[in-house]
């Protein structure tokens, strides 16, 4: 059953405002609920002065407003201007190895409890973090004006940010690099396990997406040779949303890169390590909420077929 037509059942009861009949209502829904391109017309998404214009092309009413047609929409909360990107789950393993992360989250291993000697940490890089020099200076903000940042810039370089966190305490380590791949992130795991309390932990769980510098069981047994203590935990492909390390580089993103003004890598390389620190005085361990029951109701979105409980 297509969006177009659920909506329209929805509202087949709905009477139109003014002197409007509900009818109108529901065709307008209809379009508004339809990809452009597939009503001939050579647009990505409506705007409502498109959709607006289209259901006048179609007949359906000459003397119908833009905002007429937006209070329309808007009691669906139909917004056809908007978009969002995702991608499909594809990893056949996907409930299994996501299952695995939430339950380290929860502090839970294979059905067991993790003891107070073993660790939990979500490791990544972040790649290609350019120090751009802008043409002129960067001017502060002003009573009733913002920051000015200088469209031009120069390219300095970029580093490689590997970093990882302790998710239950909230201990963050990191080190920048002129690239990533094996050798940069072996430096990061031997840098925090050769501090306590990792080093002398039971057992301590790195959660990784599939990237080339920590993939597939290779990576597994490279790793454990290099640290006997050390437990490789891959997530699913493309679901770098379960890594709680992401959340840290979107703060980086969001408080140290944004704008963009560094005039040489030295001073980009001393402001993403000072604000390391600076974030470990005041860091907290995230409130992840996103457990296994919500990930069989997401992934129950996109198939047909009853998801069976990871093991």
């Amino acid at each position: 059953m297509s969006v177009a037509w659920k909506v329209s059942k929805r509202c087949l009861a709905r009477a139109a405002p003014g002197l409007f009949p509900p009818e109108l209502v529901v065709r307008v829904k209809a379009i508004a609920c339809e990809l452009p391109a597939k009503l001939g017309v050579p647009l990505s998404r409506w705007s409502i002065a498109e959709l607006a214009r289209q259901v006048r092309q179609d007949g359906l009413e000459a003397s119908v407003s833009d905002i007429t047609i937006w209070r329309w929409l808007h009691e669906d909360a139909i917004r056809p201007w908007q978009h969002r990107c995702w991608i499909f789950p594809r990893d056949p393993l996907f409930a299994e190895k996501a299952g695995r992360v939430l339950d380290l989250y929860e502090r839970m291993w294979q059905g067991a409890a993790l003891g107070e000697d073993e660790f939990v940490l979500s490791a990544d890089e972040k790649t290609s973090i350019q120090a751009r020099s802008r043409i002129h200076a960067t001017l502060g903000p002003a009573p009733g004006s913002p920051i000015k940042v200088e469209h031009e810039y120069a390219r300095c370089g970029a580093w490689a940010y590997m970093a990882a966190m302790d998710v239950h305490h909230a201990r963050i380590f990191g080190h920048l690099d002129q690239k990533s791949g094996i050798e940069p992130f072996n430096r990061l795991v031997d840098q925090v396990m050769a501090r306590s309390p990792y080093k002398q932990a039971r057992r301590v769980f790195w959660i990784v997406d599939n990237g080339s510098s920590h993939r597939g069981p290779v990576s597994v047994e490279r790793l454990r040779n290099r640290h006997p203590n050390l437990h490789l935990v891959h997530g699913p492909v493309h679901a770098s949303w379960l890594n709680q390390i992401e959340i840290y580089f979107s703060i980086i993103q969001r408080k140290v890169l944004t704008p963009n003004d560094f005039p040489n890598l030295g001073v980009l390389r001393h402001r993403i390590l000072n604000f390391q620190e600076h974030y470990q005085r005041l860091a907290k361990p995230f409130d992840w909420k996103f457990n296994r029951a919500d990930l069989q109701r997401l992934l129950a979105k996109h198939t047909s077929q009853p998801l069976s409980p990871a093991a």
